[in-house]
């Protein structure tokens, strides 16, 4: 074969070749984008079905439990007993709740409750639910002693083979179906309006709340402090405008709610009622309307509208102030011996029934709950007892005002004060000066109103201030109940 010839027959090969190529090359290409939007709608689906499916197993398989608690529940039940629950479940809601009682291989069921499905799609229960169940320990079958209580909730989630999520808690009470016993040691013989008392007794169960009731009023008790630890006294009162002793017991009430009530009696003596008569000048209404439209800005009216007011409604939020001071006594007893009476003369007593007149009318009545004595101005006033300061501050009729935690539900108190030098925690004695003798709140002049308080109701000062009274009264009885 010649060059030539050899030449135009390799033309001819690499030409078919390259076009023979060419033409698989572009088929190959073409295949290629006829089938992408298939591949690519296959894809697409594929990726929806598995989001979709993501998304149902969060929303029909959610993994959150539920919140479940028995904190509320009390530690010691008695015979007619309560469980306090609380179940929560923000994701699916609540299906079902159980409460169970365990004692030993004994288990009772006491309490079922099961929600309907609402919705397949978020919420299908109550979201949250807080009940108190009621059931009888004895008719149940539980014995003296320990009890578990289980409570058991599911949601509606379909985790847990359909089920649904669990919460399980458990609480460990006390069965105690046996009230507390009360034994008298000593009862107060006799009594007067706006006087004192006491009571000695010993209980069996000390881990209670305990004292005495009078006329519905509750005196709480105190260990009596002399080592005893079973042994314990309550003072109470009877107030002032008492006109007679409805009911008067020793009450005990213990952590599974079994109470126990021992009624004890006493002579009550009633009182002569003591009247007084106040005049109210524009003097008195000019100098001390000031000194009030301070503390209480809402005042209106005229001067006289004023001072009624105050002699009212300010009497009345004051005197409430008083009573909630006194709602935490403290347990021990700081005091030691009779009350010392200030130096002075008597200007006012205790439960004086006030009528006040204004230009020769008589426009209010008001009691005065405290004796006032007068003695020189600014004079020192020494507390009249050992014992811890709970208030030191102005307090509307009162004006300047201290007030002294005897211990056991014993209070004094010490108003119309012109300087106080002693600040609340302080805890003083008979020789600690509170402050001075002043004219602030409703005194038209220098004086000391003292008042003597058990357990927030006011009683006269006079039984307080005499040895003798605190010895018949309350030393020898205490010495008594020893044997």
């Amino acid at each position: 074969m010649g060059v030539g010839k050899f030449h135009l027959h390799l033309g001819i090969v690499y030409y078919k070749l390259f076009y023979t190529g060419s033409i698989n090359v572009m088929a190959f290409r073409n295949r290629r984008k006829s089938a992408a939007p298939g591949r690519f709608l296959l894809i697409l689906l594929l990726a929806l079905i598995t989001i979709g499916a993501v998304g149902s197993y969060f929303m029909f398989f959610e993994g959150e439990k539920p919140v479940a608690s028995l904190d509320k529940t009390n530690e010691y039940i008695g015979k007619n007993s309560t469980i306090q629950y609380t179940v929560a479940d923000r994701k699916s809601g609540i299906q079902s709740i159980a409460v169970y009682g365990t004692q030993g291989d004994m288990k009772k069921l006491l309490h079922t409750v099961t929600f309907p499905r609402s919705s397949y799609i978020g919420q299908a229960g109550p979201f949250e639910l807080s009940q108190s169940i009621s059931f009888d320990t004895q008719k149940h079958g539980f014995k003296e002693g320990q009890l578990t209580v289980t409570l058991e909730t599911f949601d509606f989630s379909l985790r847990g083979w359909l089920k649904g999520n669990k919460t399980v808690v458990h609480k460990e009470i006390t069965v105690d179906t046996k009230p507390p016993r009360i034994e008298m040691l000593h009862n107060e013989k006799y009594i007067i309006p706006g006087g004192a008392g006491i009571a000695i007794y010993r209980l069996s169960d000390s881990d209670t709340r305990h004292g005495v009731i009078a006329n519905g009023y509750f005196n709480p008790g105190f260990l009596i402090g002399d080592g005893r630890d079973d042994t314990f006294i309550s003072f109470f009162a009877i107030p002032y405008d008492a006109e007679k002793i409805d009911s008067l017991k020793i009450t005990a009430l213990d952590k599974a709610g079994n109470s126990a009530n021992f009624p004890f009696s006493t002579t009550y003596k009633a009182d002569r009622k003591k009247k007084d008569k106040i005049n109210v000048s524009d003097g008195f209404l000019n100098r001390k309307i000031p000194e009030f439209q301070q503390y209480y800005q809402e005042m209106t009216g005229s001067l006289l509208e004023k001072y009624l007011y105050i002699n009212n409604t300010v009497r009345k939020e004051n005197n409430q102030k008083i009573s909630e001071l006194c709602n935490n006594p403290r347990e021990k007893r700081f005091w030691k011996g009779r009350f010392l009476r200030m130096a002075g003369s008597s200007r006012a007593g205790f439960a004086d029934y006030r009528t006040y007149y204004f230009n020769g009318k008589a426009i209010d009545n008001q009691t005065h709950l405290g004796m006032d004595i007068a003695s020189t101005r600014r004079a020192g006033i020494k507390a009249a007892n050992h014992g811890v300061v709970i208030f030191a501050d102005y307090l509307g009729i009162y004006g300047n005002m201290v007030m002294i935690d005897h211990g056991q539900g014993v209070f004094s108190l010490y108003s119309h004060l012109s300087q106080i030098n002693v600040a609340v925690d302080d805890e003083v004695n008979q020789q600690t000066i509170l402050g001075l003798t002043g004219t602030t709140g409703m005194a038209g002049g220098d004086h000391l109103h003292f008042s003597m308080l058990v357990n927030g109701v006011f009683v006269t000062p006079k039984e307080w201030w005499d040895q003798h009274w605190i010895d018949v009264t309350i030393e020898e009885p205490i010495t008594d109940s020893k044997f």
